[in-house]
């Protein structure tokens, strides 16, 4: 894949949530080398982006799905992966997302291309996400259903959270939750129920490239 960073840069933030099929919390969230709970890990990235720009497309509002099978050992690469992108969204903000979320113009999806062995055509479809405080809901009808809520900690008044995380995607604090979620493409398809889910407020950003040597003189 060629990399291709706009000149000004890009950046996005909003809102991340995820479930897959392993027990709570995912071991491949942790880290990529570690054994997730069975021997294919299934499952998807929901994204909102609230506010962002990728050159002079304004990126706020658009959504976007991330589905993907992968080894048990994430780290041993062969993922099979497949986008779904906003059909509400505009034809440019589309092609941002897209070679955000492949990774063409760097970023932290950039490294988890490198993971990437098969990767299927981009869907373009209407996709509702739903963001309550105690609920994250996404559908994409006939193709997909899922939401994730919060396990609850000694004080019901505050989810429980992992601090000062370190993951590509999302933030250094994150809600520990449960979900489920039903996709199906005709290719890549998964169930899963009450299993390991999670939720931040990302943040992603790309600076613009050096100048290259003679270009300011």
């Amino acid at each position: 894949m060629s990399l291709t960073v706009p000149a000004g840069g890009w950046h996005a933030s909003g809102l991340l949530f995820e479930n897959c099929n392993c027990t709570v919390v995912c071991p491949g969230h942790t880290h990529f080398s570690q054994n997730c709970t069975h021997e294919r890990c299934v499952g998807l990235w929901a994204v909102r982006v609230d506010e962002g720009a990728w050159e002079d497309v304004d990126l706020a509002g658009v959504r976007a799905v991330v589905a993907y099978d992968s080894p048990q050992r994430m780290i041993d690469g062969g993922w099979t992966e497949a986008i779904v992108l906003d059909g509400g969204a505009q034809p440019a903000q589309r092609e941002a997302m897209e070679r955000i979320l492949t990774g063409a113009s760097g970023g932290p999806w950039e490294v988890l291309d490198r993971f990437v062995g098969r990767r299927l055509p981009t869907r373009v479809e209407s996709i509702r996400i739903d963001d309550e405080a105690s609920l994250k809901r996404v559908a994409v009808e006939g193709l997909l259903e899922g939401a994730v809520e919060p396990i609850r900690g000694r004080d019901r008044s505050r989810p429980v959270t992992l601090q000062n995380m370190f993951n590509q995607i999302h933030a250094p604090e994150q809600v520990i939750a449960r979900g489920s979620s039903r996709y199906a493409d005709g290719t890549l398809s998964f169930e899963n129920q009450g299993t390991h889910g999670l939720w931040s407020h990302f943040r992603w950003r790309v600076d613009a490239p050096a100048p290259e040597r003679g270009e300011d003189a």
